[in-house]
């Protein structure tokens, strides 16, 4: 029997007021890289009445050995670091399908101008504060959905898993961690900030560093010096370059990309060079994100990135210049717009009244991880990418509700539900 909207709504009003403070709770968390334990620890302690398990998922120093561990950083230590994998046992008896559940618990350190960052602020029906959007507002709309299901006394046929990772931000870490301890799940949902838009296709990304070496010297001798940081310029050329050709070769392999003038961007972020006007220096380096559609994969990028400084008409720039992938790499995942796991949760939004666009996401998150184990796997949450990492980052109660009320009617028709 479908659930009854009305009432749905009713529960989910009656207990928005507790998820909102449980996420102003997760906001006053610093849960920057390496110090996400706290972080997890509160959400363990406040989802364990709402799950059948709850487990934290101690993560090794061994782990930074893994094959495809992103972004080693020095000192870094994993000894108060934990994931939290939580469990909502389906039926003990039938054949129902079942689902994992992604979030993220790390963010990214407070922006330039972004005062008292870790300080919540709930005005006019919006939260503020590094984390709200990206991505503790989404675990709060998870807690919403067990809450909800507790008070409607209803326990899904189908199991659902729920993922609290850390280090998504740096590469997806976390998500590795806990593939490499998998569960059975006949579908997963990444949960980032979607502004309403359910993507069934996510572009890839290599973060890289390009490293540039020139002859030093002063600038009364020019015709003996070469500036490292002019051959950076032409590499960022060459690169882009490179981009365009790629982006040229995937058109019309997915439409959902081609509504984009440019769904995998290059990005040329930082660029470090020299100390003084007037001596060309003798190292630059650059370092940046090069986005791709998923009809290609990392090592490919990487190879043709590598390819396209080796093989440039500028004959220094070839000799003297390398190029490094030692931080994030994300690989591409996509769905057929008619797969199940679409159409169900597109069905859940239309009955929900919140309608959902079936896109592609231009950015990149942890869902190829579970893709990569044959899991398939959409992207959708509350809030807007926009204010992801952002001065105001924000999101809105009424999102969180919404994104709930889509969850609990998928559940719905993914498993159906019993009562408690």
């Amino acid at each position: 029997m479908p659930l009854q909207q009305n009432i749905v709504n009713e529960v989910l009003d009656a207990i928005a007021g507790e998820a909102t403070g449980f996420l102003c709770d997760m906001i006053r968390i610093p849960s920057m890289r390496g110090v996400e334990g706290p972080v997890n620890r509160l959400v363990a302690e406040r989802m364990k009445k709402l799950c059948t398990h709850t487990e934290l998922m101690q993560i090794p120093e061994s782990f930074k050995e893994d094959p495809l561990y992103s972004w080693p950083l020095a000192g870094l230590t994993y000894e108060d670091t934990q994931n939290l994998r939580l469990t909502l046992a389906g039926a003990a008896s039938g054949t129902f399908r079942s689902l994992i559940l992604n979030a993220h618990s790390d963010v990214v350190p407070p922006s330039k101008n972004q005062v008292n960052a870790f300080v919540p602020a709930v005005r006019d029906g919006v939260v503020y504060g590094r984390g709200a959007c990206d991505d503790k507002g989404q675990i709060a709309v998870i807690y919403l959905l067990l809450a909800a299901l507790k008070n409607l006394g209803l326990r899904p046929r189908g199991t659902v898993t729920i993922d609290i990772v850390v280090e998504e931000e740096n590469g997806g870490n976390g998500t590795l961690f806990m593939v490499r301890h998998p569960v059975h799940a006949d579908g997963a949902i990444v949960l980032e900030a979607s502004e309403r838009k359910l993507f069934a296709a996510v572009r890839g990304a290599v973060w890289f560093e390009v490293i540039c070496r020139g002859k030093p010297g002063h600038s009364g001798r020019a015709s003996d010096v070469v500036s490292a940081l002019k051959e950076g310029v032409k590499a960022m050329g060459v690169l882009e370059e490179y981009h365009d050709r790629l982006l040229a070769a995937s058109r019309g392999f997915n439409p959902l990309f081609d509504e984009y003038e440019n769904p995998m961007p290059v990005t040329f972020g930082m660029m470090r060079a020299g100390d003084w006007p007037a001596t060309a220096p003798g190292v630059a380096s650059i370092k940046g994100v090069f986005g791709f559609l998923p009809q290609t994969n990392v090592r490919a990028v990487q190879q043709g990135m590598t390819d396209a400084i080796r093989n440039s008409p500028h004959e220094y720039l070839r000799d003297h210049c390398e190029i490094q992938f030692n931080m994030l790499n994300n690989e591409g995942n996509e769905l057929p717009v008619d797969h199940p796991l679409v159409r169900e949760l597109s069905a859940a939004g239309d009955v929900s009244g919140v309608p959902l666009e079936v896109s592609a996401m231009t950015a990149a998150c942890d869902a190829w991880r579970y893709a990569q184990l044959n899991i398939p796997t959409v992207v959708m949450g509350a809030g807007s990418l926009r204010y992801a990492h952002a001065d105001e980052e924000q999101i809105a109660v009424a999102d969180i509700k919404d994104t709930a009320r889509i969850l609990l009617n998928f559940l719905d028709r993914w498993c159906g539900f019993e009562t408690t």
